[in-house]
């Protein structure tokens, strides 16, 4: 194994190999692997997607203690570390924060060019994302603090409740999570 570069391993169906992500290089052969499909929800939302636009890959070593997280485009290289632990690494939860906030903030801008608001070029947003603990285990909870300068008490909700229902962070956490978005305008 290369041990100076992080491994990208690419699972398909049945099959695994390891590529250096640096060199591409196959490290491991391909071999057969027995895949097991243990959990598999129906949407209760009763979704149905017509069209797949994009899907991230990231592969995961390590867990949040000292792992890693490489996408398959290899965009996202970062290291994992537990929130408050030594180290340089990021965690899930800020993860997890950055990608809401991205998405979320985009779909102000969307809803804005619809209804014909000026998105403030200083549009901003604070996400804080909480590991909490409570009966049955381990939690999670958001903040999203939008920043919309410049714009009225009315463009601004109206604004951020629409991000709300198109943001798909936010349709998946809707009702799974306690979630509090506050403006600033």
């Amino acid at each position: 194994m290369c041990p100076v570069h992080l491994l990208f391993t690419q699972n398909m169906p049945g099959f695994r190999a390891t590529l250096c992500h640096k060199n591409k290089k196959i490290i491991h052969k391909l071999k057969k692997m027995e895949t097991l499909n243990v959990i598999n929800h129906p949407n209760d939302a009763q979704i149905s997607i017509d069209k797949i636009l994009y899907t991230g890959k990231v592969h995961i070593t390590g867990g949040r203690d000292g792992g890693a997280a490489i996408s398959e485009d290899e965009r996202l290289n970062v290291k994992l570390t537990s929130p408050g632990a030594p180290g340089t690494g990021t965690n899930p939860e800020q993860l997890l924060a950055a990608g809401w906030s991205a998405c979320f903030l985009s779909a102000i801008k969307i809803n804005a060019g619809e209804l014909k608001i000026r998105v403030p070029a200083d549009a901003a947003i604070n996400t804080e994302i909480d590991l909490a603990t409570g009966e049955g285990g381990y939690y999670l909870q958001a903040r999203l603090n939008v920043s919309l300068p410049g714009l009225t008490e009315e463009q601004a909700k109206t604004l951020v409740e629409a991000a709300h229902q198109m943001c798909p962070y936010s349709k998946a956490t809707r009702g799974n999570i306690n979630v509090t978005i506050n403006v600033a305008i």
